[in-house]
């Protein structure tokens, strides 16, 4: 029998996995498909700072605790296995280019400056050193507006988690594969066992991480939760050699330049239910977006296209904390298209709620049963 038996092997169970195993804890992980293959690969890794020093709001406080794990856990998961899950610091551009989104980064940038986050507004001039062939077309469409976030981080999601996957085993982490939960056994308010095709799976604990799918299983509790699949789709172009230095956002679309030479475009927020698939209309979207910045993407060759489905909340939070009615039932979920960005806050502060330790975060927010 385990410790613990975390459900999704996703970027938040993985990171809550190994963590729990730093602390002796024997783990197992149940994941219904491949480890790392839904949400956290298909995402972009990009990872906006925070301060949690300057602030009392318990989200603000994970993006901060993210921020100043991001590093450590990179450079800790690359001693430890070797892996380098490509954590660059190279800052971030925001860009705007209608009226209502200058606006909306001017408040952004306001937020950015209350929270002691080191940002600069930059005029097209200073944009265009900074990045000379990034060219927004503005014609017919309003001012345009810049902002450069300093600290602003990215990870390359398929190379973190194959490092999250490697370091939970040398820890001695159990992960199984294709091993679906449909259900619960319990007995008063503990649950005994989580169902599986291939038999009962056992611990004192359990913590459920399942992303999009962790509404059906904690309904399977008698928790009804809203939450619900968003399907993002990115384009991934090959440049040879990449004409952008930084993330470039604008409203939630981006540009996002990796070493060797490839460029992210993403990505769509599609409310279609469990659909993965990708769209003409869509992609087509991305490509014109990617070359309206930089037009020398134009040229570019189209090496794949992809889609994830992201957890949304009605409230924009995740759900963490004790499962309602339960006294060994946790969950974590809903992280939406922050999942990767807040997994080693995640999995910290979820680590020590599990272990009977007060978190450093006050989760009250975050509870499942909040209005």
């Amino acid at each position: 029998m385990n410790d613990v038996i975390v459900i999704g092997g996703g970027a938040i169970g993985l990171s809550l996995a190994y963590d729990l195993s730093t602390h002796g804890l024997s783990v197992r992980v149940l994941e219904r498909g491949r480890t790392g293959n839904e949400s956290s690969w298909a995402g972009a890794g990009i990872c906006p700072p925070g301060n949690r020093k300057t602030t009392s709001d318990s989200y603000q406080q994970l993006i901060g605790l993210g921020h100043e794990l991001q590093p450590l856990w990179a450079e800790k998961l690359r001693d430890e296995t070797g892996v380098d899950n490509g954590y660059r610091r190279d800052g971030g551009i925001y860009i705007a280019r209608e009226t209502a989104m200058v606006d909306m980064l001017g408040h952004m940038i306001d937020h950015w400056i209350s929270r002691e986050i080191r940002v600069e507004r930059i005029d097209e001039a200073e944009l265009s050193k900074l990045e000379p062939r990034l060219q927004p077309n503005c014609a017919g469409e309003g001012p345009l507006a810049a902002a450069l976030l300093l600290d602003e981080a990215q990870v390359r999601n398929p190379r973190h988690l194959k490092a999250l996957v490697a370091a939970c085993l040398r820890r001695g982490v159990v992960i199984e594969e294709g091993i679906p939960v449909d259900s619960f056994e319990t007995v008063g308010e503990q649950v005994v066992a989580a169902r599986t095709l291939d038999g009962p799976r056992i611990a004192t604990r359990y913590c459920i991480a399942g992303g999009a799918w962790s509404k059906s299983l904690l309904a399977s509790l008698g928790v009804v939760l809203p939450i619900r699949p968003v399907r993002g789709q990115i384009a991934l172009l090959s440049c040879g050699m990449s004409p952008i230095k930084r993330v470039i956002n604008e409203a939630s679309r981006y540009l996002v330049p990796r070493p060797d030479g490839r460029v992210l475009i993403g990505a769509t927020e599609d409310d279609v239910g469990f659909d993965k698939r990708t769209t003409a209309e869509a992609i087509h979207g991305l490509i014109a977006f990617g070359r309206g910045l930089v037009p020398a993407l134009g040229k570019a060759e189209v090496q794949r296209c992809w889609a994830g489905l992201r957890p949304a909340t009605e409230d924009g939070r995740p759900y963490m904390g004790l499962v309602p009615g339960f006294d060994n039932v946790y969950a974590a979920a809903g992280h939406f298209r922050s999942g990767l960005q807040l997994s080693p806050a995640v999995a910290v502060v979820m680590s020590q709620l599990i272990r009977c330790t007060i978190p450093e975060i006050d989760l009250n927010p975050f509870r499942l049963d909040r209005d």
